[in-house]
This record gives structure tokens, sequence and C-alpha cells, in this order.
């Protein structure tokens, strides 16, 4: 919710300048903004830690836009999903100062602050293929203002390569695994960790991988115990509960520390 707004809200009913029934018509327009087909939930990260995310597939160019501009004057980060190149075209046109990730099918603003990070999440992927899904967690994980590494190409074909990275990976608050086939690398990964895993199965593979059902099943089949399993191709959502793993650790350990 817009602090600002809300305050002068109160503040001009409680002075007597509005009446009850006109402050809570203005408490509603101030939590949800809406306009045509478009609802925003500016009240989301007051409730769940961070603002609402745009899906972006199958928004028109001018929704999108019409849907930046309230999050600008809001001065609120905001992150647009499945964006088509166009949008995000007209997107960097109008606020230069975004972020396009052609790979990831994201747009992004830049959260405000001083740019340092909280926490730190691991990205991995299997193969080099499943890497426009991971793409779209490491972008989740910036605009989150979560610290992120991103390891590729480290599937159970060669496991040589994940044991090279296992060090850098066991340094992490919690760890993405990208991976379609049989889906079998999260549980190797979450063999290794002592932080969660958040397995996003992809849709990479032969006809019996079922456009990544048999990733998704072997994945929520995981003997591992600290492995979860998000839906299909579905890196935002890894990206997301993964960041809010790393970010209230990070907060809670801060609320806890003790001053000298």
């Amino acid at each position: 919710m817009d602090d600002a707004a809300l305050r002068k809200l109160a503040q001009d009913w409680l002075d007597g300048r509005v009446s009850r029934p006109d402050f809570l018509e203005g408490f509603r327009e101030v939590a949800l903004q809406s306009w045509s087909s478009v609802s925003l939930d500016t009240d989301r990260a007051s409730r769940c830690g961070f603002p609402e995310v745009v899906y972006g597939e199958g928004k028109s160019v001018e929704s999108l836009l019409q849907i930046a501009e309230r999050f600008h004057e809001r001065g609120v980060p905001l992150l647009v999903t499945r964006v088509a190149p166009e949008a995000a075209r007209r997107l960097g046109s109008k606020f230069p100062h975004g972020k396009h990730n052609a790979i990831a099918r994201t747009w992004r603003s830049e959260p405000s602050g001083s740019g340092r990070t909280t926490g730190l999440v691991a990205v991995v992927t299997a193969g080099t293929t499943d890497r426009p899904v991971a793409e779209e967690a490491v972008e989740t994980l910036r605009w989150m203002g979560v610290g992120v590494e991103f390891y590729q190409d480290v599937g159970v074909a060669g496991p040589h390569r994940l044991l090279a990275v296992v060090p850098q990976l066991r340094r992490a608050d919690a760890v993405v695994v990208v991976a379609g086939m049989e889906g079998a690398l999260p549980s190797v990964v979450g063999g290794h960790v002592a932080a969660p895993v958040v397995a996003v199965p992809t849709s990479v593979g032969y006809g019996a991988a079922f456009e990544g059902v048999a990733a998704l099943l072997g994945m929520l089949n995981s003997c591992a115990s600290n492995v979860t399993v998000v839906n299909i191709d579905a890196g935002f959502k890894g990206g997301y509960v993964a960041g809010l793993v790393a970010s209230r650790r990070h907060d809670r350990s801060q609320s806890t520390e003790v001053s000298p």
C-alpha cells in the first residue's frame, strides 16, 4: 500500500475533512487500483513481503504500459514475466532503466535502495536447454534483491561436473535446481547440501518425458528430504520461493542480533 497516501487519507478523516464513507471508499481506492480489466494489488508487499508480479503473456502492450506507470508512480519495483519482445521494447523505451532478459522473457525495474543484496541463492541447471527457465529464476531473485549465483550444465550425465561446484552450493541459503528429462538432478543436489532445494521441472526431453511430466513426477518422488517441487517451467515460482527463504532467514538473523 502507498504509505504516504494512506497516512494523508487517515489524517483527513481524523481532522474531519472527509466523512467515514468517503474514508472507506478512499481506502479501497488506495489498496486496489483498477481500470479496464486490470486490478492491481498495491497492498501485496505489506502482506507478502514483495510487490505483485505481472504475468505478461496474453496482456496487451497498452495494459503493460499502464501497469508499469502505476508501479513507477509509487516507486515500486516491477517484474513482468513471459513478456513478448515488442512489449519489452516499448517498456524499455518508456522506462530506460529497466532490464529486459530476452532468454528469460522477463522485464524488471531495478529495486530501490543501495544495490546491496540479502542472502544467497544458487540456481543450477542440468543442461543448457534448461537455461530459459533458470534465467527466469535468476531475474526473479535479482528483482527481489537477493544475491544469486548461476551454475549451468551440471546434470547427472556427467556427475563430476556437479561435484566441482558442490562447495559453492553449500554456501547458499537455498538452491534452485532446474532440470528436464528424468528430473534426477534435484535429488542428487539435495544429498549434498543442508539447505532447501527448490526443484523446477522443465518441458525438455524426448517423447516419454511428456513435456515435463516425467521430470515433475520424478522430482515429486525424490527421496531427498530437503527437495520441494514447483510447476513445470515455473522458473519464477522456483526463484520466488527460494528468495523468500533467503531473505527471511537473513531478516530474522539481523533482528536477533544483540549489540555489545
